[in-house]
């Protein structure tokens, strides 16, 4: 069984994420959608609250195109979570050279401390390139309609959680 990590904030999950989800099933039979959760980061939901939207949003897409997906958290080296998770590849998407050029340092410094892990890159389909979840959220505090972006469920979560 191919086993690949696809690590993030998720913050919250997208149509990007799904997007990325639905091509690494042609990668990978099982993936972990490993959420991070870092102590200098502030994220707007959870740990708990991105892997429940996670899951209600990726499980059924997972379950229709036959891919064995898990959402887990993880606070340890993409690496670390990827080996744990006895991936070989980890799964990155890309929107833009800002991201090429982040995500191309990281690939680096992964396979120099795990050389048996590849990262895979997947461009975001044209659909989905514009999507970042930073926006997302930024729109949503605004008051802004995010439903072109996030899936009614996210949106709903976002509503709720700008509406104090």
């Amino acid at each position: 069984m191919r086993v690949g990590l696809y690590p993030g904030s998720f913050d919250p999950v997208t149509y990007g994420h799904v997007d990325i989800v639905r091509r690494a099933a042609h990668l990978v039979d099982k993936l972990v959608i490993a959420i991070g959760t870092h102590h200098d980061k502030h994220p707007l939901f959870s740990a708990k609250e991105r892997v429940t939207l996670a899951r209600q949003v990726l499980e059924p897409v997972a379950k229709k195109i036959g891919l064995k997906l898990e959402v887990e958290t993880y606070d340890m080296l993409t690496v670390v979570a990827a080996r744990d998770a006895k991936a070989t590849i980890v799964i990155r998407g890309l929107r833009d050279s800002g991201d090429f050029d982040y995500e191309m340092q990281m690939a680096g410094m992964n396979q120099a401390l795990a050389p048996e892990i590849e990262t895979v890159f997947l461009a975001s389909s044209p659909d989905s390139r514009h999507i970042a979840a930073s926006l997302v959220r930024q729109i949503a505090a605004m008051g802004g309609d995010v439903s072109a972006f996030v899936p009614e469920i996210v949106a709903a979560a976002l509503k709720k959680k700008f509406a104090g």
